[in-house]
């Protein structure tokens, strides 16, 4: 089974998101708290980065283990208690957080990515830049007069202007 160049980029990419989100460097960080103003929000910032990665979310884990044996107490009801309100508030706040940071991430570098698709398109669509239409307005207009006679295609048009 051989992997399409294609195939091998949109590897590459899924594990730069991956990577980002989960192990956002201090650069990243810092970059994401200039974005803001304020210390709340510059704080808020800081928790949310730190708190959104995997090692946050393992160490969440290890907390709530600890926290396991008291719930293994005669009963029963403390183990469903411990799942239901230490384990997956806390682990699972984390890897949802990372979830979004992905998706986000991905979200972005597909947007981009459109934009400058369609950044492109538009380049060849306008009439004022060299290649696209205007290359075969150009053309066209070298070629109609050949066809339809002397001047017929820019009798009927004022100078400069296209159809």
């Amino acid at each position: 089974m051989t992997v399409t160049a294609a195939e091998a980029r949109a590897k590459v990419a899924r594990a730069e998101h991956l990577a980002k989100a989960v192990h956002p460097s201090p650069r990243m960080v810092r970059e994401a708290m200039s974005e803001v103003d304020g210390f709340n929000a510059k704080f808020a910032v800081l928790i949310t980065r730190l708190v959104g990665t995997m090692w946050c979310a393992y160490l969440f884990a290890v907390i709530a283990l600890l926290g396991l044996g008291p719930a293994l107490k005669p009963g029963g009801e403390g183990l469903i208690a411990w799942i239901a309100q230490t384990f997956l508030q806390l682990v699972l706040l984390s890897v949802i957080m990372v979830g979004q940071n992905v998706q986000s991430i991905a979200s972005d570098a597909r947007a981009e990515h459109t934009f400058k698709d369609t950044e492109s398109i538009l380049d060849r669509l306008d009439l004022h830049t060299e290649g696209g239409l205007k290359a075969i307005l150009d053309r066209l207009d070298e070629i109609a007069p050949v066809a339809g006679g002397p001047g017929a295609s820019t009798a009927a048009r004022p100078t400069g202007e296209r159809r």
